[in-house]
């Protein structure tokens, strides 16, 4: 590398809990006039790069969440992102970092995501592990056994993304299945280490979702 070239960095994703409260007395103008605002900063944001995906999670009678994907160079930046989005002024925005995994599919396995068409499905998996002991018998075996099942997963289309969650969390995981039982045949298809708990989030799309105006 020569002197004074600067080598690039990959941004830092991050998936973002994002839950509404409208104040009450609110009018419905006024709440269809910044969502509207919100939709059109989303789709900005989806053409410089910095929102990669937006979801909606199960909800409860009068909940208001939405899962997003970001990318930014930093936390810094992440919050300046959300901050420029006009729902947070109602909104209130969980923030994990990710960290990629090992095993997340290759790019050229991915060319681009694609909404869900007709019976279809995303998922998201949190893996939480036991402790896990490096010097078990056949932890490394294990290792390569998971490996070996998330690439053919990937190229079934099943798989769409893996992440290491911070600290000892564990991985999270996008998926494609028909329905939550093909999901959930998905799980028991993993070589995953004993003691390891699985929590999987249905999720459905999202109007402003950036995959939806890619087709």
């Amino acid at each position: 590398m020569s002197e004074g070239a600067r080598e690039e960095v990959e941004p830092l994703e991050y998936l973002v809990t994002m839950t509404t409260h409208v104040p009450d007395g609110t009018s419905e103008a006024d709440v269809h006039a910044v969502r509207a605002r919100e939709a059109a900063r989303s789709r900005q944001l989806a053409m410089q790069g910095h929102l990669l995906r937006l979801w909606r999670p199960p909800l409860q009678p009068g909940e208001w969440r939405t899962l997003g994907l970001f990318t930014a160079d930093g936390d810094s930046e992440l919050e300046e992102v959300l901050a420029s989005m006009p729902l947070r002024v109602w909104r209130t925005d969980e923030v994990t970092p990710l960290s990629p995994h090992p095993n997340d599919p290759h790019p050229s396995d991915r060319p681009g995501t694609p909404a869900p068409g007709p019976g279809e499905s995303e998922f998201l998996t949190t893996f939480s592990p036991a402790v896990r002991d490096e010097a078990a018998p056949g932890t490394v075996d294990a290792d390569r056994g998971q490996a070996d099942r998330a690439h053919e997963l990937a190229r079934q289309g099943c798989l769409e993304r893996l992440w290491t969650l911070p600290g000892q969390a564990g991985t999270l995981g996008l998926w494609w299945a028909p329905d939550a039982a093909g999901m959930d045949g998905i799980v028991a298809s993993l070589p995953l280490p004993s003691g390891t708990s699985v929590q999987t989030i249905p999720l459905t799309p999202h109007p402003s979702d950036p995959a939806l105006a890619r087709g």
